[in-house]
């Protein structure tokens, strides 16, 4: 078989697992941003659907942008706070051991890092103290209340815990969502990956992938994709010459 062969048929079986996994719906038309209409399919039920060889494209750029990042072990931070993504991006982030966000972005987080960092040592220092048993000291309503503290601090920033540095990318689930996350990134200029619904801005985005960013089927089906090529660029990763 020759190379072409093969890498039609990788196509096609993209094609055909962005469509298992409902990646084409997008919105009613009048939630359209201008900027998905070129990767819009056609309207079924009142619904928008999206082209899914244009989807695979955006993807596979955004593939390759990964895989890079994967053979030069650079940091990613996951960002969503849909309930439909929380599972999945805690799941995917901790799978290649990368910081994230299951919930609200905390403004900050990347333009005023230090000071992120700081809480995240905080809870990293509070729990320590804990499972070492130094909290006997305390009363126990004092001990209650630094409770309180570690579980309000392990709310907002436990999948921060391994961020020592800002990231080298961020990837976002619905960037209209995570307006905040985007506006920082851009800020810090720190490449963005995202998957953007039909009412999302693309050109804010540096590696759209035009897709469905409110099924738990699809954004699982994106995920695992971004941390297949993040391994695979790991092992692609050049060993230094002696």
């Amino acid at each position: 078989m020759t190379k072409t062969s093969n890498s039609t048929n990788a196509g096609e079986a993209l094609v055909e697992g962005l469509f298992s996994a409902g990646a084409h719906f997008g919105f009613i038309k009048s939630r359209r941003h201008p900027s998905t209409k070129p990767f819009i399919f056609g309207v079924k039920n009142n619904i928008e659907i999206f082209d899914l060889e244009k989807t695979k494209d955006s993807l596979n750029t955004a593939l390759e942008f990964v895989s890079e990042l994967g053979s030069r072990n650079a940091s990613i931070l996951f960002v969503s706070a849909k309930s439909e993504a929380k599972a999945a991006i805690t799941s995917v982030a901790e799978s290649v051991n990368m910081p994230y966000v299951a919930g609200r972005f905390i403004g900050g987080t990347l333009t005023n890092f230090p000071e992120i960092r700081k809480r995240v040592d905080k809870l990293e220092s509070l729990v320590s103290q804990k499972e070492k048993g130094e909290l006997v000291k305390y009363t126990k309503k004092e001990r209650l209340l630094i409770d309180r503290e570690i579980e309000k601090l392990r709310t907002f920033f436990f999948g921060l815990s391994v961020m020592k540095r800002l990231p080298d990318a961020v990837f976002i689930v619905d960037s209209k969502k995570e307006s905040i996350a985007l506006k920082e990134a851009k800020v810090m200029g720190i490449p963005v990956i995202a998957v953007c619904g039909t009412d999302n801005s693309l050109n804010e985005v540096d590696f759209p992938i035009p897709g469905n960013d409110s099924s738990r089927t699809s954004i699982e089906f994106f995920l695992k994709k971004i941390a297949e090529s993040y391994k695979e660029g790991q092992l692609k990763k050049t060993t230094p010459t002696v």
